[in-house]
């Protein structure tokens, strides 16, 4: 399963770690995804969201009510 955002599409970015004597290493910055439950085409289901979509509201969230045992209310 790939890192990335199931709503905008963002994945990591790579680049270079630069030190102070200019030597260049490869590096890869990851976004910050969350896994929440969330409203999709109507059913509710589990998706990695990035944190950017969760702050803008392009997503619509579900909170889990449920009983003592367990069960769906």
């Amino acid at each position: 399963m790939a890192r990335t955002c199931e709503i905008c599409g963002r994945r990591r970015s790579v680049g270079n770690n630069v030190s102070h004597a200019n030597n260049k290493t490869r590096r890869t910055w990851k976004p910050n995804l969350q896994n929440v439950r969330a409203k999709v085409e109507g059913t509710v289901r589990h998706i990695l969201v990035c944190t950017r979509c969760l702050r803008s509201g392009r997503v619509t969230k579900v909170t889990g009510s449920r009983t003592a045992t367990g069960a769906p209310a």
